[in-house]
């Protein structure tokens, strides 16, 4: 019978392994509600680096959820309360061409028409996107990268999406009731996702274009 000291260390070291092989997973909590995201360092090595530097530094609480669209998408993560945008590191390459789609429940990296020109802002996908998936290297149907997706408190999400917008300023669908992001940070004890599905690959029709939709605000 195995001694129960190497018993014990090799338990240990299993768990270790698998925290270390464990997606990054990253709580939210807003003034409306809490969710939690993985991430995808595998399919978006760069964005995810990039988002965790946000994470890490503080960057998200104060910001709020600026622009919310039902069945379609609530971004944020560049603007105070008072739509005040936030100064940034520089702009991540775009990785959308990385077979991962804009599904429900799908965290994306937002973008004004420059592809590679995404810095802090983010977006949910509250609907099958299509047209936000990559489909060849223009500029106009490159896509948005996507590098997670929610996988606790998708009914935050979409409550988050179903609130009353108005237009303030230059800006609209900016949620009346301003929803701001109180705390963020990775969580030390990953949730089991076992057995849970990922977003499928991209469809390689080329057919449909991308709006402006998807577009950074500013």
């Amino acid at each position: 019978m195995m001694p129960s000291k190497i018993l014990f260390f090799l338990l240990f070291l299993l768990a270790s392994v698998s925290a270390y092989a464990a997606n990054p997973q990253v709580e939210f909590q807003t003034s409306d509600g809490s969710f939690v995201v993985e991430l995808y360092p595998d399919k978006a090595p760069q964005t995810v680096a990039n988002f965790l530097q946000y994470v890490n530094s503080g960057f998200y609480p104060g910001t709020v959820f600026h622009r919310t669209i039902d069945r379609f998408m609530i971004q944020g993560g560049g603007f105070t309360a008072d739509l005040k945008e936030k100064l940034t590191l520089p702009p991540v390459v775009n990785e959308s061409n990385n077979g991962l789609k804009n599904e429900p429940g799908t965290l994306a990296m937002s973008r004004a028409f420059d592809p590679n020109s995404g810095t802090s802002q983010f977006f949910i996908n509250l609907n099958d996107n299509k047209f936000l998936n990559y489909y060849r290297p223009d500029p106009h149907y490159i896509g948005y990268c996507v590098f997670g997706k929610v996988i606790r408190g998708m009914d935050v999400v979409e409550r988050i999406g179903h609130t009353p917008t108005h237009t303030a300023g230059s800006y609209t669908d900016v949620p009346v009731q301003p929803i701001v992001i109180e705390k963020v940070g990775v969580l030390a004890t990953p949730i089991d996702t076992a057995g849970e599905s990922k977003p499928t690959k991209a469809e390689s029709d080329s057919s449909t274009k991308p709006t402006a939709k998807g577009k950074k605000r500013g």
